[in-house]
């Protein structure tokens, strides 16, 4: 392709899958980063900047055709990619994707909120956007079940997932990165739904672990949304290929860490 592709938050969990596969398909690839580059993107260019600030975005955007908007956190994504769309106007950049989460606008959660204002933003860029959705990934239910089993007593909230594969979610960013701008791309999710006893279950189960589970429903709004499945894809959705069971299998019996950031 011509022109560059700018990643922002290209040594997170998404960011250093996506990296290697644009390469592999014979992209250009800058990563935009606050830290020291990672094994996994070392073969990248590496500039500093900050999306929150905007410092450095304009030097990073040079010569860029495609930004790939990764960079997050706890809070201010509004902020970020408010900074990144202005800057990618600014530059001539011909495409920007975003990484949004299912269940984006629908949700009654900070959360999944603060991904439809992204949404909007990346909609409203005078530069031709895509946004995909996806569910949460392996890696970070991973860690919710961690946490949610260190005690013989674990909390199981009535609430289904459908867990994804970060390396699948990062496939199919790389298809849009190459691709034409799409808009709202359409949702990833994992291929099953499950309750979140059995995630649980199925996690104590692959770690040797003997917990017994108290299910409980969460009350108001939150409760409302997530007893309609408003969490979950719709029937049009993509489905990746590897289940928890197998994720599992891959991460705790090959002794493989799962990742500190997520999504």
């Amino acid at each position: 392709m011509d022109g560059r592709i700018l990643v922002t938050g290209g040594t997170g969990t998404i960011g250093r899958r996506l990296v290697p596969l644009l390469e592999e398909r014979g992209a250009v690839v800058r990563v935009l980063t606050r830290h020291a580059p990672d094994a996994a993107t070392q073969g990248a260019d590496h500039l500093t900047g900050d999306v929150m600030t905007g410092a450095g975005l304009g030097a990073a955007m040079a010569g860029t055709a495609v930004v790939v908007h990764l960079a997050g956190g706890a809070k201010g994504d509004d902020v970020a990619a408010a900074n990144v769309t202005a800057a990618a106007e600014r530059a001539g950049v011909r495409h920007v994707l975003t990484l949004s989460v299912v269940g984006a606008g629908r949700m009654p959660i900070g959360y999944f909120r603060a991904k439809e204002q992204v949404e909007a933003i990346f909609a409203a860029s005078a530069v031709p956007s895509t946004v995909l959705r996806a569910a949460q990934v392996h890696q970070l239910v991973l860690r919710m079940a961690a946490g949610l089993t260190k005690l013989p007593v674990a909390p199981a909230p009535r609430i289904r997932f459908e867990p994804v594969d970060a390396e699948e979610v990062a496939e199919r960013l790389a298809e849009l990165a190459l691709g034409e701008p799409a808009g709202l791309a359409g949702e990833l999710a994992g291929p099953e739904v499950l309750e979140a006893e059995e995630l649980l279950r199925r996690y104590a189960e692959a770690r040797g672990l003997r917990r017994r589970f108290v299910r409980f429903g969460l009350p108001g709004k939150v409760g409302a949304a997530y007893r309609t499945d408003a969490n979950l894809a719709g029937p049009d959705a993509e489905r990746g290929r590897i289940t928890w069971a197998e994720y599992l299998r891959s991460t705790i019996e090959g002794h493989v860490n799962a990742p500190k950031s997520a999504l």
